[in-house]
């Protein structure tokens, strides 16, 4: 089994410390970042992605390998800032205002990460002023996260105040969370809700046209 194998296997198995080990050690081997990414990461979280779809995994399984790809990017991303790494685009994410649960963004997060997006983590209970700034330094994707309905229409509330500050035609909006429908994204004039990680990447695919 190649040292790029193994990686897929321990993200797959959510093993953290083991996945970051081999990192380092592709990257002392001189393997690329892309071919790492690619190779090893990537296709860990797609192939958990594709368990959890069936069936055959659970949320716990999910956010483990999302641990582990994480902890993998902590030392490829200060590689990818400092090169000219052709991302596929710049994607922003925060939960809305009011709302502090973070999990689910931060799977999203990850899996948007080791997918080849340039991601900013804007954290949780972030005003409408945060998302505005986002695409005002160029963001062609955003993220809304929301887990309990109350603070769903905040969701709303962002959209509107994207259009009102005159940059909601420059980006894209993906909306998720527990409670989170498309028909309830085409009602706030969002671009697509996502069920998950992996369909929020699709949906992002897609919108972009990539």
């Amino acid at each position: 089994m190649s040292i790029l194998q193994e990686l897929e296997q321990k993200v797959k198995e959510g093993n953290a410390a083991k996945a970051k080990e081999l990192t380092q050690q592709a990257l002392d081997q001189g393997l690329g970042y892309t071919e790492i990414m690619n190779q090893g990461l990537i296709k860990g979280m797609t192939e958990i992605g594709e368990l959890f779809g069936r069936g055959e995994v659970y949320m716990p399984e999910v956010i483990m390998s999302a641990r582990a790809m994480t902890a993998s990017l902590d030392l490829i991303l200060p590689i990818l800032s400092s090169s000219n790494f052709d991302y596929i685009g710049q994607f922003a994410i925060g939960t809305v205002k009011d709302d502090i649960h973070n999990i689910g963004k931060n799977i999203v997060a990850a899996v948007f990460s080791g997918s080849g997006f340039k991601v900013t983590d804007l954290g949780v209970d972030v005003p409408p002023e945060k998302f505005i700034e986002a695409v005002e330094q160029g963001a062609q994707l955003l993220g809304m996260s929301a887990l309990i309905g109350p603070t769903m229409p905040n969701m709303k509330v962002t959209i509107e105040a994207l259009e009102k500050a005159g940059v909601r035609s420059r980006v894209k909006v993906i909306i998720g969370g527990a409670l989170v429908t498309e028909e309830f994204a085409k009602k706030i004039g969002a671009d697509a809700s996502a069920k998950d990680a992996f369909d929020g990447v699709r949906k992002a695919r897609e919108l972009l046209g990539v």
